[in-house]
């Protein structure tokens, strides 16, 4: 069997407070997680239960205080190279026009300016933005930011794509259209996705596989559910079929427990 494409083994992340060197907070304990070639799965959990913490930390951006990580059976030291990360927030170059976002990466791969510029017209064209290349990230709309975003992460055919709940800020009708957009280019390459998320729904629309946080402190999956929804799909329509209302009340009889104890542990620190 080949070796999965990003495997996370026993990893444990603590904090130390800056203020007080004493004080320490486990973000994420004793975590093990595998995701293979080709596969897409999302990661669900109550609000800042360690999340984006275990993205971070399969990017290389993040070290664990314990545990190690591996990419396709190599160790990861460093960043990872062979992963393209697409952020939550807005990660566009606000002075570079569409085009020159997408091609920047390419260009610190050393490849041609011509070449790259071609390479990332033909990304804009995959994500229906060919017209809007010249066009800077404030006169897009914000579906046409991430449609960029998207663009600038793919052009560089990365093996392994991390999502930090990038549609998370759309309207429900353009994030709809993005999810199928991702769902279409990651049919046609079948890179390994991990991909975060609050949204329930998306995650079981969208995915293989979907893993289930506790709440924190040291979180850990404490559910998975193999998504068995035939593809290709269609992110509104597969809600309404019977397979998916009875996985959503599955995972969500895992998932609500643990984020009722993140509310309460979010009143508690507020009070």
């Amino acid at each position: 069997m080949s070796a999965p494409a990003l495997e996370f083994n026993r990893i444990t992340v603590t904090f130390q407070s800056p203020d007080a060197p004493s004080q320490r907070y486990t973000a994420v304990g004793d975590t093990n997680l595998r995701i293979e070639a080709g596969e897409f799965v999302s990661v669900v959990g109550p609000t800042g239960c360690g999340k984006s913490t275990l993205l971070n930390i399969g990017a290389g951006l993040l070290a664990p205080s314990w545990g190690d990580v591996k990419v396709f059976g190599e160790p990861l030291v460093g960043i990872n190279k062979r992963a393209g990360y697409m952020f939550q927030t807005e990660a566009l170059m606000p002075w570079r026009s569409a085009i020159d976002n997408v091609m920047v990466g390419l260009q610190y791969r050393g490849i041609p300016d011509t070449e790259a510029r071609a390479q990332a017209q033909a990304w804009l064209e995959r994500v229906g933005l060919s017209e809007f290349g010249d066009r800077y990230p404030h006169q897009l709309s914000g579906g046409m930011r991430k449609r960029t975003a998207l663009a600038q992460v793919l052009a560089l055919d990365p093996d392994i794509v991390l999502m930090d709940e990038p549609f998370s800020a759309l309207d429900i009708q353009t994030r709809q259209l993005m999810e199928n957009e991702v769902l279409e280019l990651w049919a046609a390459k079948k890179k390994a996705v991990l991909f975060i998320t609050h949204d329930l729904d998306e995650a079981i629309a969208m995915s293989d596989r979907v893993v289930v946080l506790s709440a924190g402190p040291a979180t850990r999956p404490i559910g998975e559910f193999t998504i068995d929804l035939p593809r290709p799909r269609d992110v509104a329509e597969v809600r309404s079929d019977p397979r998916f209302i009875e996985l959503h009340k599955q995972i969500w009889a895992v998932l609500r427990e643990e984020v009722l104890k993140g509310y309460a542990q979010q009143l508690k620190k507020a009070a």
